[in-house]
């Protein structure tokens, strides 16, 4: 019997079951050793601890080793050591002040991470009405920050002493007469390239006709906006120009109907030669001549440099409005500083949300089913060959977004100005036209900053009514009032924008230009989780650097000495460059 008990413990204490629990046991440093099991056990302890130690001397030996990697007070707490020990007295004092100093901590940036895990997105929308955090206004807000820097000159008039070589009636080599097409400022910048041309081939001019453009439908003569007698007179010594077509020409109509009598197929931005080698030849011939289309078709960096000065000179200096929208404009900038009862600086902002802007540029907006489906019917009317079928237009408008070519709407601008620090008393000044929408595109905007106004609000319907019935006259006031503002912001490329930039830097005025950067801003316009913390840091003011060491660059491509807003202004019209103000949105969050 004895036998068989002893053979029973044998296989017992071999068996998986065993072997695992005695694994356990050894490997796991919160369970007591042995001897303690042994010292703190009933009366077979001491046998249990010695056939343990005797079963597995390798588990025991790596059980110590284990134990003992601990410190002090962890094996106090664990019950491995005797609190009661110096050693041990001493480690519970330190650990209690670690944990002190962990604990303080924790209490301290506690309110730091929830505020930080709790930022609000962006904005929210509640209705048609879009929240954003306030802002202080930095005090430097209305200042630009290049100002000390703004030496540079306007040199693009004559001297004095140069010498006036304008052909006489019988030297001219003929008359040309063009169609100035497009906006306001279109037709601006083909004034001032009809004189360029008219200089290159010692030509006389017959004053620009303003075509009526399908987007403004608008019928203005030159003489409606402009002041003819001045721009006659300013140019004298440089362009000959007259008011008509020479009485001895009897075939008028031909200039508007005739191929014969118009000049086609002159490439974009063509040199100076080109009109030499190609339409003067053919202006001899037939005396007077029409050139048609004439967008763009005379180029800046392939020109003599005397050519764009010229260009400076038509477009700063002989291109007047007529007095009274002249006029008109200074009211309505002094009711803009006066509105809160004291002198205040404003801000003009050029919002390019109209619907022709939004059919023509193709991108897509927020809105409803119905909103769509017109804007898809008008994009097809207007632009049939573009629209197609209407099935490549989503894929081009995601593309037009992250190349930032679509136009802000009111509620993006709102938070980008919101961002930049102005704050709801900022007086802003909105010079644009119907915005696409009506009034709920626009209530973002309006009650983020409610003393926003348009010249409707500033002006009785008496005082506009001589302006209203020409388009342009409306355009003008706008673009004199942004002239003469404390701060510019332009939400869309456009030559209206680039003609105010580019003239408030060729008068040397020492006032912020700000252009935001769409095509960074559009890089997180998914990301749903930027908080308003974080939009605030990334909006960034960057400025381009002015030459320090010489004249600015005139090789940049399709720079205006009109305005065109890249880094400089051209060499030609300025002795100095002087920098633009530029926001770097890095990223722009969607709005909730």
């Amino acid at each position: 019997m004895a036998e068989l008990r002893h053979s029973m413990a044998v296989r017992s204490s071999n068996s998986p079951a065993k072997r695992d629990s005695d694994t356990s046991a050894a490997l796991s440093p919160f369970l007591l050793s042995p001897s303690t099991r042994g010292s703190r056990g009933g009366g077979g302890g001491d046998d249990d601890g010695k056939d343990a130690h005797r079963s597995s001397p390798l588990l025991s030996h790596h059980h110590h080793k284990r134990v003992h990697l601990l410190t002090s007070p962890f094996r106090s707490l664990l019950a491995l050591e005797d609190p009661r020990s110096s050693a041990a007295s001493s480690s519970y004092r330190i650990l209690l002040a670690l944990l002190a100093l962990l604990l303080a901590a924790v209490i301290f940036c506690a309110p730091l991470f929830w505020s930080r895990l709790n930022t609000p997105f962006l904005c929210y929308k509640e209705g048609i009405t879009l929240h954003c955090p306030e802002t202080k206004e930095p005090p430097s807000l209305w200042e630009n920050p290049r100002a000390a820097t703004m030496s540079w000159k306007p040199c693009a008039e004559r001297c004095s002493n140069e010498p006036s070589d304008v052909p006489s009636v019988n030297e001219t080599s003929g008359y040309i007469f063009i169609h100035a097409e497009g906006g306001l400022n279109q037709q601006r910048i083909a004034i001032c390239n009809a004189v360029a041309i008219a200089k290159i081939m010692r030509a006389t001019l017959i004053l620009p006709v303003l075509k009526q453009d399908q987007i403004w439908k608008d019928q203005s003569k030159f003489e409606d906006i402009f002041d003819v007698d001045h721009f006659i007179n300013y140019l004298k010594d440089d362009v000959r120009i007259v008011r008509d077509i020479p009485d001895w020409f009897t075939e008028k109509d031909e200039l508007f109907t005739s191929i014969k009598r118009t000049v086609k197929n002159i490439p974009k931005y063509a040199s100076a030669q080109f009109y030499i080698d190609n339409v003067l030849p053919r202006i001899k011939e037939k005396r007077i001549m029409s050139i048609k289309p004439f967008v763009d078709r005379l180029g800046y960096d392939n020109v003599p440099t005397e050519i764009n000065r010229l260009r400076c000179r038509v477009n700063y200096h002989a291109l007047k409005f007529l007095p009274d929208i002249e006029e008109m404009a200074v009211k309505l900038a002094a009711r803009m500083r006066n509105r809160t009862g004291s002198i205040n600086p404003y801000m003009a902002l050029h919002l390019r949300f109209e619907k022709g802007m939004v059919g023509l540029s193709f991108c897509d907006f927020a809105g409803t089913r119905e909103e769509k489906a017109m804007m898809a019917a008008y994009r097809q009317t207007e632009w049939p060959r573009r629209f197609k079928n209407g099935s490549h237009l989503w894929p081009l408008a995601l593309q037009k977004r992250k190349e930032g070519r679509c136009p802000l709407e009111p509620g993006e601008i709102a938070v980008i100005l919101r961002a930049l620090g102005y704050t709801s008393g900022t007086q802003i000044y909105v010079a644009s036209g119907q915005v696409y929408g009506g009034k709920n595109r626009m209530a973002p905007l309006r009650n983020m900053f409610p003393n926003l106004v348009t010249k409707e609000e500033l002006a009785s319907a008496e005082e506009l009514a001589p302006f209203r019935r020409h388009v342009t006259s409306l355009a003008a006031l706008d673009f004199l009032v942004c002239l003469r503002s404390d701060a510019f912001v332009m939400t869309h490329g456009g030559n209206f924008a680039k003609l105010i930039i580019g003239a408030r830097r060729y008068a040397g005025h020492r006032l912020k230009s700000v252009k935001p950067d769409k095509g960074l801003m559009s890089k997180s316009l998914g990301d749903p989780d930027m908080g308003w913390a974080s939009f605030t840091e990334d909006v960034v003011v960057s400025r381009h650097a002015p030459h320090e060491d010489g004249p600015p660059r005139a090789h940049l491509p399709r720079l205006r000495s009109l305005g065109e807003p890249a880094d400089t202004l051209h060499v030609q019209g300025m002795r100095r460059a002087i920098p633009q103000i530029r926001v770097a949105v890095w990223p722009s969050p969607r709005l909730r």
